[in-house]
């Protein structure tokens, strides 16, 4: 498990996090070692996803810091505890809640929190976010994300849902820290029709765009 500041600190230099919502723990398993062989080792696992819990406990197990690993979609307090106890070096919740906040700041992990509008932004600082998730970020675009910088103009933020291999420059311009992408990146009808190499080719093809999408913003 990673310290809050070393986390932080690799989804910096990552810029990606692939947010994985499988469709069972074994497929989930698989998923993951596709997206790690292709080079991509930011790994959300949502809670959503059959057997979370297991499935983050034995990524940890099998990569450890190999990968930055973290648990995302929590929408209870509970979730945060077991998340800590699962392995887990990050934390995302989709809204701000005071309890579920103050959970999740107690773990001491490094704590994403969702939000969209500037008063949720303001919101999720206040209740302890490290980094804010614009979320879902398709409803907002990057010509959004880049009208935040002048009230917020050092905020770190991570924009999720809508992140695609096309408009993966237009987000790094704005100056967020990383995208999260999920579907784009690792979409679950090819890992239930077992094309995991198709998924290690999808992330090889994430991982030099947002290489490139760096260089030239």
């Amino acid at each position: 498990m990673l310290t809050k500041d070393a986390a932080l600190d690799r989804i910096r230099e990552l810029g990606l996090l692939a947010v994985i919502r499988g469709p069972s723990a074994e497929t989930t398993l698989r998923m993951v070692d596709a997206l790690v062989t292709g080079g991509v080792t930011g790994i959300e696992i949502t809670y959503t996803t059959p057997k979370a819990n297991l499935i983050v406990q034995t990524l940890s197990e099998r990569f450890g810091d190999d990968i930055v690993l973290g648990m995302g979609t929590l929408t209870m307090p509970e979730h945060a505890r077991q998340a800590v106890d699962a392995g887990a070096s990050f934390v995302v919740s989709p809204h701000c809640a005071d309890d579920l906040a103050a959970a999740m700041t107690e773990t001491n992990l490094l704590t994403m929190m969702g939000a969209l509008t500037p008063t949720e932004i303001h919101r999720a600082l206040i209740l302890g976010a490290d980094v804010v998730k614009i979320f879902p970020a398709s409803l907002a675009g990057p010509g959004y994300v880049k009208s935040l910088r002048g009230p917020y103009p050092d905020l770190p933020l991570m924009p999720t849902g809508g992140v695609t291999l096309d408009n993966l420059l237009e987000w790094f311009r704005t100056g967020v820290i990383a995208v999260g992408a999920g579907g784009a990146l690792c979409p679950s009808s090819w890992a239930t029709a077992g094309r995991f190499d198709e998924i290690t080719a999808r992330a090889r093809e994430f991982v030099h765009a947002v290489e490139l999408a760096r260089a030239e913003s």
